[in-house]
């Protein structure tokens, strides 16, 4: 709770949708969101006029997250052909206080409110409240973001982490590297920890098994390999996408020793969540040689709520705003 009222806009924008809500200044709380299609509205700034008359509200202050880079006034998109300054669209918008920010900024801040029963926990010991998090996640691409706890402020540290270069930690790995690159050039960890990267991985395997791999989407890949009478390269390339999921965020864990938990967002992982607890997502989370031991006492957990980027949100502004979280 805080001594702030009213409401404010929180709004999670990515490369198909923007989703839209109102956040209770007081205590944190998100409506339910309105979804508006970025092919069928020309801008930002048009979205938000119409939320405001479907939602027939009013409000002052506003904390926009993107799926795209944040480094200065101008805001173009990645995979959204929306763009527009900062400065003008809070001129334009008749707001006191606009903050833009990274989407993975939102997600991790989303970590200080989220409720117990919005984690699924998949082992490690009990998080250090004071400690570093890590958050990443899996979706249109692969999101990266820390947070850390300082004097009584929690400081959201973003960036475009999933753009690393893949690390393979087996023969097998290599192989899916080498084929990978062999058709792709660079390959980042995104290529293989996404939607996109579930098929990548499923095209790499059925070309090393000299098999004509079927045209799939990622969720039939998902789905055949969870079916009663499973395709074996989609079950290789989902079982490929949990370990390599595992071996990524024990390297961001190692990064920062990060005792406060690392955090699985995205849109991914909570579809098959059973199948996620059971594969070796936690055995290549732990597989690091001589910090095993180190590793097995950080907490993993996958976040469920799909308000989380706009409660993220919420959270950023009103602790801008000088609420405590």
């Amino acid at each position: 709770m805080s001594d702030l009222q009213g409401i404010a806009l929180v709004g999670d924008i990515g490369g198909t949708n923007a989703r839209l809500a109102l956040c209770n200044l007081a205590d944190g709380s998100i409506s339910d969101p309105l979804i508006y299609s970025s092919k069928e509205n020309d801008s930002l700034e048009s979205v938000i006029l119409k939320f405001k008359n479907d939602t027939k509200t009013d409000f002052k202050v506003a904390c926009i997250a993107i799926a795209c880079p944040i480094t200065g006034d101008y805001v173009k998109m990645t995979n959204n052909p929306w763009e527009f300054s900062q400065s003008q669209l809070k001129v334009s918008l008749g707001l006191d206080k606009l903050i833009v920010i990274n989407d993975f900024t939102a997600m991790s801040m989303s970590v200080t409110v989220l409720k117990e029963e919005s984690l699924v926990k998949i082992g490690g010991g009990e998080p250090n409240k004071d400690a570093p998090i890590a958050v990443y996640g899996a979706g249109t691409g692969l999101g990266v973001a820390h947070l850390i706890h300082y004097n009584g402020k929690y400081i959201p540290l973003s960036g475009e982490g999933g753009h690393v270069d893949l690390a393979p930690s087996s023969m097998y790995e290599d192989m899916i590297l080498v084929a990978l690159r062999a058709r792709i050039g660079h390959v980042s960890a995104e290529r293989v920890l996404s939607g996109q990267g579930i098929l990548n991985l499923y095209e790499a395997i059925a070309m090393s098994k000299e098999r004509l791999q079927e045209t799939l989407t990622p969720p039939e890949i998902v789905s055949r390999a969870l079916s009663n009478n499973p395709d074996p390269d989609c079950v290789e390339a989902l079982d490929t996408f949990c370990k390599l999921m595992g071996r990524f965020g024990g390297n961001l864990a190692l990064n920062m020793g990060t005792f406060g938990g690392v955090y699985i967002a995205g849109g991914i992982v909570p579809r098959f969540i059973d199948y996620f607890k059971k594969s070796q997502f936690r055995q290549s989370f732990e597989d690091k040689g001589r910090f095993k031991e180190y590793l097995k006492q950080i907490p993993v957990y996958v976040i469920t709520d799909t308000k989380a980027g706009l409660l993220g949100a919420g959270a950023m502004l009103r602790q801008e705003l000088g609420a405590f979280l």
